[in-house]
């Protein structure tokens, strides 16, 4: 019998526009239905394999390694490196905390870095000044961390460039990169192992999880046994290390095949959804977008607006309780890693760039299934907000 509730749910879930929901393809669902056919309701099974090669085939990678979330990929891949209590993990400041969160959980000590102006990803020239002060003090970080910000690559060849002259390997948080394209590649190639997520927000999705994506045959070695509970290849259950239980299932991954054969589409629909917001609000005063790296093509995974204060006397706030007040969601950039309460006191290379991208930076609703319309009308909310203070 039905509880009273359905029917409000259903409006509610139609009538809101959200800042970047799943999108089906329509394959998930006969892919999910083959994965219930066969009784591979754990993890294991050939939907899983098949998401792995198939993400290998797309990326270049050679090991993927399947998992439930970025968060745990990125755990992982900090073990893979045997990351001690104590030693230093540089990361970006303009990201989501589950960049640096890993690596708290091992008890590293985190450092922030700034963005660079014309690409919001970690700034190159302070990573290098700051591996500099840091080999001659004698305290060189065991990892670093670059964010793919908002579906954009870092200048990852650079970065890789830099840490290998003081034989520190490079992590690719990629998580908001599946699709985007660094130089003649895939965002994260390059790096000693990169991570993707494909959560539910994110450009294609496994209803969870994440991808841990690596050339080095050890590390994906290591990531696959600690994901399983780090269990002995013998009949009974033995363990020589306490392993985690990382694994993705079977059935998110049927999802995640469907996905990742209806990328191109949805990247392309993020990019036209990015073009038509500039080409509607591109002409106001003191508005700007997220710059395009010239070293690559993003997938516009946000579409994220500026709002310079000493040009238009709107707010990212008012702009987005504007939309709020009409049923549709954005949301402010991400707040840089050095301003978070939890990391008072953490040592921060730069901050000021970041922290100004906080506070005039808005994301707009980038949903691949919104239609031109959709898009037309959350501009007009927007014209108007500006406009009207």
């Amino acid at each position: 019998m039905c509880c009273g509730n359905c029917r409000p749910l259903v409006k509610l879930m139609t009538d809101r526009i959200y800042l970047s929901p799943p999108h089906m393809s329509g394959e998930e669902a006969k892919l999910v239905t083959e994965a219930f056919a066969s009784n591979f309701i754990a993890p294991a099974g050939p939907a899983l394999g098949a998401f792995e090669r198939e993400f290998s085939e797309r990326t270049g990678f050679a090991h993927c390694v399947a998992l439930s979330s970025g968060t745990a990929a990125m755990h992982l891949a900090l073990k893979g490196l045997d990351l001690q209590p104590g030693e230093e993990v540089w990361a970006s400041t303009l990201t989501f905390i589950a960049s640096i969160g890993p690596a708290v959980h091992e008890r590293a000590i985190p450092v922030f870095i700034d963005s660079d102006e014309a690409t919001w990803t970690m700034d190159p020239h302070l990573l290098e000044e700051g591996l500099a002060r840091a080999a001659k003090q004698g305290r060189r970080p065991r990892a670093v961390v670059p964010t793919d910000i908002y579906g954009q690559s870092c200048d990852l060849d650079r970065i890789v460039g830099i840490c290998k002259a003081y034989d520190v390997p490079v992590i690719a948080d990629s998580a908001e990169a599946v699709g985007a394209r660094y130089r003649d590649r895939h965002a994260g190639k390059g790096a000693r192992a990169a991570i993707y997520s494909f959560n539910g927000n994110k450009i294609i999705t496994a209803s969870n999880g994440g991808m841990l994506a690596t050339d080095d045959a050890a590390l994906a070695e290591t990531a696959r046994h600690l994901a399983t509970q780090a269990r002995e290849p013998v009949p009974h259950y033995e363990h020589r290390t306490v392993g985690f239980n990382y694994r993705l299932s079977n059935i998110c991954a049927a999802i995640g095949v469907g996905q990742l054969r209806a990328l191109d589409l949805r990247v392309q629909r993020r990019r036209d959804i990015f073009s038509r917001y500039v080409s509607r609000l591109g002409d106001l005063e003191g508005i700007s977008f997220m710059p395009e790296a010239t070293y690559g093509q993003g997938t516009r995974w946000l579409t994220v607006m500026m709002i310079d204060p000493e040009k238009n006397r709107s707010t990212p706030e008012v702009v987005r309780l504007a939309l709020e007040a009409r049923n549709i969601e954005a949301r402010p950039v991400w707040k840089p890693m050095h301003m978070q309460p939890v990391f008072d006191g953490a040592r921060s290379i730069g901050g000021q760039v970041a922290s100004r991208l906080f506070e005039q930076g808005l994301c707009l609703p980038s949903g691949t299934a919104m239609s031109d319309d959709d898009v037309d009308r959350i501009s007009q909310i927007v014209r108007d907000a500006l406009h009207t203070h």
